[in-house]
């Protein structure tokens, strides 16, 4: 293609999730809700750890990171896709779009790698719980977070770079309700099979390794755990990561039907409602899912409710 054609285009122009008009409206004020309760739930999660000093431990520290990764690429996604719902106008401009995606890829990624590291630290907690601390110490946990985002900025760079250096010549619609990779391949008129070959090769790697990560961990957890002696004590330690497995197959199981289904069972409608899953629906259920069989979490808020009614009970007697 010639250098005219490959920089003609400047912006996208994203189809969105629906083109129904009497739908536009439901599905706006839906998402919204859906959007704000992702904001109050991972910044109250967050804010909650670094706050109170019982969540100072590993698992808690991974847990704030979780949120903050679930808040990051649903904000990528969220509020341009809630614009759209109700503009007539649904452009996106070429370097915006780029930007989206990377930071969606960023936090996509970080999260596949932070769950492998869960599940590593419940295997160190259950197995071994009175060196739980020196082993998984606060300079470990940097480290591990450290590497997570430096993995996701990397493979960010990679798949944004090789996907946006593409020629585009043709139609600047998008067939979706963000700027993912897959649709905008569908429009390039370049050769593809070197980004193709990328996303399955570098994609893979990450989903499939963190995957073994997390089940070679709970292998361990089940030896560890069937090591004890009392019913209780395994019931406890089962606990424990109920919450991280509940997590673990909503995300990951819906990469791998996203990633890795039968080329012949591709659809970019049905894409988009897998994507709206993963993009919304999982930042909002994650907090909830471990607030509401996190005994400490509840009780943490129980105390913060009680501070604000005594506060609240003050400041009007004042």
């Amino acid at each position: 293609m010639d250098g005219e054609n490959c920089s003609s285009l400047t912006e996208f122009r994203l189809v969105g999730i629906t083109n129904n008009p009497e739908m536009k409206v439901t599905v706006f004020t839906l998402f919204l809700v859906v959007y704000l309760i992702i904001l109050v739930a991972n910044l109250g999660m967050i804010f909650l750890i670094r706050m109170d000093s019982q969540f100072q431990t590993p698992m808690y520290f991974f847990l704030s990171h979780l949120s903050f990764c679930d808040l990051s690429y649903s904000t990528a996604v969220g509020p341009k896709m809630l614009v759209d719902l109700l503009a007539k106008d649904k452009t996106i401009f070429f370097y915006g779009c780029a930007l989206q995606f990377f930071i969606f890829c960023i936090f996509t990624d970080s999260e596949c790698l932070l769950l492998a590291v869960m599940a590593f630290d419940r295997y160190k907690a259950i197995s071994n719980p009175l060196l739980y601390i020196v082993n998984m110490s606060s300079r470990v946990c940097s480290m591990f977070v450290v590497g997570i985002y430096l993995v996701g900025i990397v493979d960010a760079l990679i798949h944004t770079t090789l996907t946006f250096c593409l020629c585009f010549c043709g139609s600047n619609e998008v067939n979706h309700f963000f700027c993912d990779v897959p649709p905008l391949l569908l429009l390039s008129c370049s050769d593809k099979q070197v980004n193709e070959l990328v996303i399955f090769t570098v994609f893979g790697f990450i989903e499939l390794s963190t995957l073994s990560g997390v089940l070679v961990s709970y292998c361990y957890i089940t030896l560890s755990v069937l090591k004890i002696r009392s019913a209780r004590g395994k019931f406890k330690a089962f606990s424990t990561c109920t919450s991280h497995l509940t997590a673990v197959t909503m995300f990951q199981g819906t990469m791998l039907f996203m990633y890795f289904r039968p080329s012949s069972a591709y659809s970019l409608d049905q894409d988009k409602m897998i994507s709206l899953f993963y993009t919304l629906i999982i930042p909002m259920l994650n907090p909830l899912v471990y607030s509401l069989r996190n005994k400490d979490v509840k009780e943490a808020l129980a105390k913060l409710k009680k501070t604000n009614a005594v506060l609240n009970s003050y400041t009007h007697k004042k």
